[in-house]
């Protein structure tokens, strides 16, 4: 059985430029990030507590996101930056949602399925960072994270197949990262995540 997501467009080269460019910019956007993951981990434990079998490791990536966000932020303390007071909107994010179906059941999958395809995009911006930053701190740094990102893109498959059968779960994920890559294109380029 296969966890990892095939996702349909990768990430142009004007993208990694604007973020090299730009890169206190991105922090702080990835700091939001990591903040909105954590939130997003919980909210499956708030929403779906009887989903027994999923609710150890919901927990777990919830605190590891959370991991995330302080040595993000340790590394804008670095660097002089401070968050700031509001966190913007991801317009990725908010299109994702809005393509989700709306039945309790239908939802369920199509959040796990939705968080599978932020984190398999996470992971592979992140590689393009680790490959394309200068910083040696930064590079290791974008490495680690990388290799927690393709993990929890897994994580989120394989507890969405704890629920729904196989072939419901890749159709249905095969929709979703097709609506992903339009939803990608569209954007403009600039030095944030998503």
């Amino acid at each position: 059985m296969k966890y990892r997501i095939d996702l349909r467009i990768e990430s142009s080269n004007e993208w990694i430029q604007a973020v090299i460019s730009d890169f206190d910019t991105f922090l702080l956007d990835h700091a939001n990030c990591e903040r909105k993951a954590s939130a997003m981990a919980m909210s499956f434990v708030a929403k779906f507590p009887d989903r027994v079998k999923i609710m150890g490791e919901l927990i777990d990536i919830g605190i590891e996101e959370l991991q995330h966000f302080k040595d993000v932020h340790d590394i804008l303390l670095s660097r002089g930056l401070l968050l700031p007071h509001e966190i913007g909107q991801d317009l990725y994010v908010k299109q994702l949602i809005e393509g989700c179906r709306s039945g309790r059941e239908e939802r369920f999958m199509d959040r796990l399925l939705l968080a599978s395809i932020v984190e398999t995009r996470g992971a592979e911006r992140f590689k393009l960072v680790y490959e394309n930053i200068q910083e040696i701190e930064l590079k290791s740094f974008y490495h680690r994270l990388w290799a927690s990102e393709a993990r929890h893109g897994e994580v989120f498959v394989r507890m969405c197949l704890n629920y729904f059968d196989e072939k419901s779960v890749y159709k249905r994920l095969g929709e979703m990262t097709e609506h992903e890559a339009i939803i990608l294109k569209s954007l403009p380029i600039k030095a944030a995540l998503h």
